[in-house]
């Protein structure tokens, strides 16, 4: 699990050291090596040549999308079950009067309201509902963190 160092608006986001520092930056590295070494060789090679070189960009630039699409398919699971997980602290902590109005909210203020404790929650979700607050706004608006350490 993480480290438990307190969580507030401006500091719980997190990075995933393999990802953010070494994935991204390799792949994009292979990008850019590989434009650069079809560019330079584009005159003075052949047909056969630059096909392998645009070939490698393919690959590259292909890679690199691939990187990206997983990491989102995995932001998407984890909003799916941080979804999941509020509706159901939404049932046990509303009042009747709200509990009927949970489809209501959007997956971003589920996703902001995660942060809110049990205490605020009740009076948050209300105002999230008649104000249309977005996820940015409900997140500024919590006074006792709620911290949530699994989420990357």
């Amino acid at each position: 699990m993480a480290e438990k160092q307190p969580q507030s608006l401006a500091s719980h986001t997190r990075f995933d050291p393999l990802f953010h520092f070494f994935l991204v930056p390799v792949f994009a590295l292979g990008v850019v090596m590989s434009l650069v070494h079809f560019f330079a060789h584009l005159a003075e090679s052949d047909f056969r040549d630059n096909f392998h070189s645009a070939l490698i960009i393919l690959l590259a630039v292909a890679l690199l999308l691939w990187l990206f699409k997983t990491r989102l398919y995995a932001l998407r699971v984890q909003d799916r079950v941080i979804r999941l997980e509020e509706r159901l602290r939404l049932m046990q902590l509303l009042p009747e009067r709200l509990r009927v109005r949970i489809p209501e909210f959007t997956e971003s203020q589920l996703c902001g309201l995660r942060f809110a404790s049990d205490a605020e929650l009740p009076a948050l979700a209300e105002r999230a509902l008649n104000e249309k607050l977005l996820r940015k706004d409900i997140k500024k608006s919590v006074q006792n963190w709620r911290p949530d350490y699994w989420r990357v």
